[in-house]
């Protein structure tokens, strides 16, 4: 690895995973670590995201795990309080929370409605406004939020509260990216398209009960490479904005898709 993050202080939710093998939140912890960052993991399952630290320790590198729903703004803070307790700043922040919920909006219901806008777009809301301040008197940090192509297109499933909540994630990073720009402080969203990840298989059983093999064909038929992406697409992407690499890059919407929405209309 070029350690390319190298003597960096990262916070990663949603670092666990949803299910056997590897969520984008799991390998942008794992990727963050390998290329010298010190991490704090972060997920509503403690069990998971301890197996992540776990992993991260295992390869020689630096992790904390840590609990939280991040949907709460008290424990949102306790989250940013640790950090600075352990490793003294927070140089980056990668929001990677996020869950699915089916229905169109004739039935979804308000309590299934208000839960994904918490977990999708109100933690973001709260883990920014508790680092910013730090990033703000260090004088630089990094932000990297994952939204979702479905954000800008309509994808064929009815998920009218997790499409929101993701196009509701690129005004909120611009409009970060721009108020702190002159303080040093970028802000990026990245669009993953298809993925193949534990949580896209648990949606597979919701759709196609136990043909799950089937929604996984179908969805890698969609992009154009005529396969889905993994959770290392979204975290080299995320370790890409993360960096000094992209110390002029803020604001941005980075599709990770495989040519997808080059074609959907």
């Amino acid at each position: 690895m070029s350690r390319r993050l190298n003597d960096k202080v990262a916070i990663v939710t949603g670092a666990g995973s949803a299910g056997p093998g590897w969520g984008n939140g799991k390998a942008v912890a794992a990727l963050f670590a390998r290329e010298g960052a010190k991490v704090l993991a972060v997920d509503l399952n403690p069990e998971a995201v301890a197996q992540t630290c776990q992993i991260i320790e295992r390869e020689g590198n630096t992790c904390a795990a840590h609990h939280a729903d991040v949907s709460k703004a008290a424990q949102v803070e306790k989250m940013v309080q640790r950090c600075l307790a352990l490793y003294g700043r927070v140089d980056i922040l990668h929001n990677n929370v996020g869950i699915i919920e089916l229905g169109g909006v004739a039935d979804t219901s308000e309590e299934s409605w208000d839960r994904v806008m918490d977990v999708n777009l109100k933690s973001m809301f709260l883990t920014c406004r508790a680092v910013l301040p730090h990033m703000e008197r260090q004088g630089r940090g990094a932000i990297v939020n994952i939204s979702s192509v479905a954000g800008i297109r309509y994808l064929g499933i009815p998920y009218i509260s997790y499409s929101t909540t993701k196009a509701a994630i690129l005004q909120l990073t611009q409009s970060i990216a721009v108020e702190y720009a002159p303080k040093n402080i970028r802000a990026n969203a990245i669009l993953p398209g298809l993925m193949h990840t534990p949580l896209i298989e648990g949606l597979a059983r919701q759709v196609y009960g136990t043909d799950t093999e089937k929604m996984l064909e179908i969805r890698s038929q969609q992009a154009p490479m005529k396969k889905m992406g993994d959770a290392w697409d979204v975290a080299y992407a995320a370790l890409f904005l993360a960096s000094d690499e992209a110390k002029y890059i803020t604001g941005i919407q980075l599709v990770v898709d495989g040519g997808l929405t080059c074609k959907v209309n």
